[in-house]
């Protein structure tokens, strides 16, 4: 019994523990629900950065489907790193983390916009809440990187 209580409790530190975790604002002395703001570098495209807040039950069986999204250009894009992104209109899973036991995840995708040369992070819930899939959206344009190409714009 010891040993279980000794691993549970082991367990509940870890959770608490996110390497990409930046901040951690309580909802109040009388929830267990926190906002939680997460920092993710894309792992293809390095010079974005997003920033994701969402809601956190420390003591639930399912966390808040509620997120939102906010990605930067924080360093150089380059060409290269775009030759190396999906360019499907589904775009690629940059992020994926479990919501729930019960299947749920929060997932960021990267779809690339090749006609206005934009970086579109779009983070969204698996799993329908109150009627609706939870999302989010955030453009990363790529003007004035090393990226941009002139004669890919057109006039409007």
């Amino acid at each position: 019994m010891k040993g279980l209580c000794v691993c549970l409790g082991l367990t509940l530190l870890l959770v608490g523990c996110d390497k990409n975790e930046v901040g951690d604002i309580s909802l109040g002395a009388f929830t267990t629900k926190d906002i939680k703001l997460n920092t993710l570098v894309d792992p293809i495209v390095t010079g974005v950065t997003c920033h994701v807040a969402s809601i956190e039950a420390d003591l639930s069986l399912s966390d808040p489907s509620d997120s939102s999204i906010s990605c930067r250009q924080t360093g150089e894009i380059t060409s290269a790193m775009i030759a190396a992104i999906e360019k499907s209109k589904s775009g690629d899973v940059v992020f994926k983390k479990s919501k729930s036991i019960f299947f749920k995840s929060m997932k960021i995708r990267r779809v690339y916009d090749q006609q206005s040369q934009t970086l579109m992070y779009v983070s969204y819930s698996t799993k329908e809440t109150s009627g609706s899939f939870k999302h989010s959206l955030s453009t990363v344009p790529l003007w004035g990187t090393q990226a941009y190409s002139k004669s890919k714009t057109s006039t409007l």
